[in-house]
């Protein structure tokens, strides 16, 4: 985990580098273009992959024929995928009315060769826990590639300029991996192997495929009815947010999906993992959360100028759509673990049909307050399914997670009103108004773990060595 969170918060350090100097040199037009394609190249990713990287990580010890036939399986994946792309390339930019469309998605598609040269690879560190090779080959990616980045922005390149930084980011740990690796394909296709991890993997490919297209269907959306640029600030605002939201559960995630595999046949101590790691993850983001919900204006105007201000109301609904997302993963990943890949699609596909109904019907009705009510409907109805799954077949009952959120629930939405409150008082300038309300809830959620030694609070402190345990050191 230690491994795993220092590749995601420096990636996250360089990425919060690179959206401001990106900002500046980039319109909302240019990353709304990177937006609208977003949701053709998830789901060809998705047909890729096919679950089966699950299924290699569930599978207790898969072989060599296992391991070489979804190497061919992958690839043979991405050279259709790219086919049906590169020929639907002219019709999507018809659809978007945007001729430019067409060149940048068949040079981005590119990345799907790459992507499916190194999923075996990953998997394999994965599943071993070696988070450690993991981690630097991605922070010294995100490096080069925000370098080059920045030299093609500021050159004037517009939009190729992130183009060129999604082949980097695939390219470089594609290269590593197969010289690091010793593992190499051998000539066979195996037919029984393939069948074997299908049975898991379909329903993960589906799984994922279905929850992949709700999220990138808002991007679709927004840029069919509205302009480019309105994309680009929702655009911007979601790829903050996901910082924010899920960036504490990545992290813990990655690491405890092959754990919870290892624990599949143990449902009591897997539920135990489950609660612990739903009470930290909450403990840190859902006040993360809503400091930025209240921070958010002078948090964009400081960081990527006034030109961007228009994404604030999008980042600050979008906020409260992520304190559901951030907390879906721990419990998708466990139901899965378990093998119950078949009950998780069928209540996928439930809770995804409702939530784009939602996202669409709201577009309908009330345009674009419409659409963000929809997202957050989606996110939180599809967070109490996965609640309800891991109560049903794991033993961690519903209202039991319900309950053990509460204390941190109730502490961060008090302290964000009487932040807001105080703010609103005083009457300050944005910059002093932002220092205060971030102030007052930094004193009341503090105060609160100190004095009251909430279970979040003592699972939190169980992850930090204590050397590092500053307020634990003055007491």
């Amino acid at each position: 985990m230690v491994w795993t969170a220092l590749q995601k918060y420096s990636s996250m350090f360089i990425h919060f580098i690179s959206g401001i100097i990106l900002a500046r040199l980039l319109t909302p037009y240019d990353y709304g273009c990177i937006g609208m394609l977003a949701i053709f190249m998830t789901l060809a990713e998705a047909f890729i992959d096919g679950g089966f990287g699950s299924a290699l990580i569930q599978k207790k010890q898969p072989t060599q024929e296992d391991y070489s036939t979804i190497f061919y399986w992958n690839l043979s994946m991405a050279a259709l995928m790219y086919a049906v792309l590169f020929v639907s390339a002219p019709a999507i930019s018809r659809f978007y009315k945007i001729p430019l469309l067409c060149n940048v998605l068949r040079v981005q598609g590119l990345v799907l060769f790459i992507y499916a040269f190194n999923i075996v690879q990953r998997n394999q560190l994965r599943k071993k826990l070696n988070f450690k090779v993991l981690s630097i080959v991605s922070i010294i990616t995100s490096v080069i590639a925000l370098g080059v980045t920045i030299f093609m922005a500021y050159n004037g390149f517009g939009v190729w300029a992130l183009v060129v930084q999604h082949l980097i980011t695939a390219a470089i740990p594609a290269i590593v991996f197969w010289f690091f690796i010793k593992w190499r394909p051998i000539l066979v296709f195996s037919w029984k192997s393939f069948k074997e991890l299908f049975s898991f993997g379909f329903y993960m490919f589906l799984t994922n495929l279905l929850n992949n297209l709700s999220v990138k269907i808002q991007g679709l959306l927004i840029g069919k009815v509205y302009s480019p640029i309105v994309m680009g600030y929702y655009s911007k605002a979601h790829s903050v947010e996901s910082l924010a939201s899920q960036s504490i559960s990545s992290v813990m995630t990655q690491v405890t999906y092959p754990l919870y595999a290892e624990a599949q046949n143990n449902l009591k101590q897997l539920a135990n993992m489950i609660r612990r790691l739903t009470m930290t993850i909450a403990y840190i983001t859902f006040p993360l959360l809503f400091i930025l919900l209240l921070l958010a204006k002078p948090v964009f105007l400081l960081l990527y100028s006034d030109r961007w201000l228009a994404s604030v109301p999008y980042f600050q609904v979008l906020c409260i759509a992520g304190l559901g997302i951030s907390l879906t993963a721990v419990n998708t990943q466990a139901i899965a673990a378990i093998g119950k890949s078949k009950v998780m699609f069928v209540w996928t596909v439930i809770k995804r049909a409702i939530g784009i109904a939602s996202i669409v019907g709201g577009l309908l009705l009330f345009g674009m307050k419409g659409l963000l009510a929809g997202v957050i409907f989606s996110n939180w109805f599809s967070y109490l399914v996965n609640i309800y799954l891991v109560s049903k077949h794991i033993g961690y009952h519903f209202w039991k997670q319900i309950r053990d959120l509460i204390p941190v629930a109730a502490t961060s939405i008090i302290a964000a009103v009487v932040s807001y409150g105080v703010g609103y008082l005083l009457h300050l300038n944005l910059y002093a108004d932002g220092l205060v309300k971030l102030f007052v809830y930094v004193i009341i959620y503090l105060g609160w773990s100190i004095f009251f030694k909430p279970e979040s609070y003592t699972y939190f402190l169980s992850v930090i060595p204590k050397k590092f345990r500053i307020l634990e050191r003055k007491r």
